[in-house]
């Protein structure tokens, strides 16, 4: 299950898992046609999609998607918690409605998903659960997003918790933390393709991070390779988040 894959990273990543021969539940809030295209992609690879709607906002959608794995699959190995919405502005500018947005959608349903998933997972003799993070924007001030930086803060503090409670169980949980990558939500940033260019230009690898780099490293955490690694918050950027700048 990949929440929010309807497109960038989260299509990467459920195309990416579909050539490993896993079947995927796609997620998506409004943009179903996109979710569709997806869904075509995970079948192109040989894989079954399931696409469901549901709201990450909202605990009762959540509640919907998980009952399409019971009513369906009736299995889960994967949970990645994609998911993200916030609004760009000032701390001055937030309000609690921008608050509560990035909160509810980015860390609530983090938690929310985990959860649900865990009897599932725990059915299984495990699984992996993973968590989309931003440590650029946590370890430091990154412009006008303060607000979906605390959300993102709160997951980086979940996933140790989530990590060390649900690991005698055999689930492993860690989160991703790309750094600017270009996607379509990086038009939705004030200053989007200029941070994206200034990254471009001195991301110590000699090339700008992609959806492909998180997706690979996602199938990663999910391969059998991957089961001592846990409670990690593992940064893919090309170095550029060590820079001094």
């Amino acid at each position: 299950m990949i929440t929010g894959s309807s497109r960038g990273i989260g299509r990467a990543i459920a195309v990416r898992l579909a050539r490993g021969g896993a079947d995927v539940i796609v997620n998506y809030r409004t943009r179903e046609e996109e979710a569709r295209v997806t869904a075509a992609a995970v079948e192109e690879a040989g894989s079954r999609a399931t696409v469901v709607q549901a709201n990450m906002a909202d605990p009762a959608d959540i509640e919907v998607l998980f009952a399409a794995v019971r009513d369906g699959p009736g299995a889960l190995d994967f949970l990645v918690c994609n998911a993200a919405a916030g609004h760009q502005g000032t701390m001055l500018e937030a309000t609690v409605k921008s608050w509560d947005l990035a909160m509810n959608v980015n860390a609530r349903s983090y938690l929310l998903c985990a959860q649900a998933a865990f009897p599932i997972l725990k059915a299984r003799g495990g699984g992996r659960i993973i968590a989309i993070t931003a440590k650029i924007a946590t370890d430091r001030a990154f412009p006008f997003y303060g607000t979906v930086a605390a959300s993102k803060a709160a997951i980086n503090t979940l996933t140790a918790y989530l990590a060390v409670e649900f690991a005698p169980h055999g689930i492993s949980v860690n989160a991703i933390s790309p750094g600017l990558v270009d996607t379509e939500a990086l038009a939705y940033f004030r200053l989007g393709s200029s941070l994206f260019e200034k990254a471009r230009q001195l991301t110590p690898s000699g090339r700008p991070t992609s959806v492909q780099d998180i997706a690979e490293l996602a199938a990663f955490l999910c391969s059998d390779r991957a089961s001592q690694i846990n409670g990690q918050v593992l940064e893919v950027d090309g170095g550029y988040t060590k820079l001094f700048l």
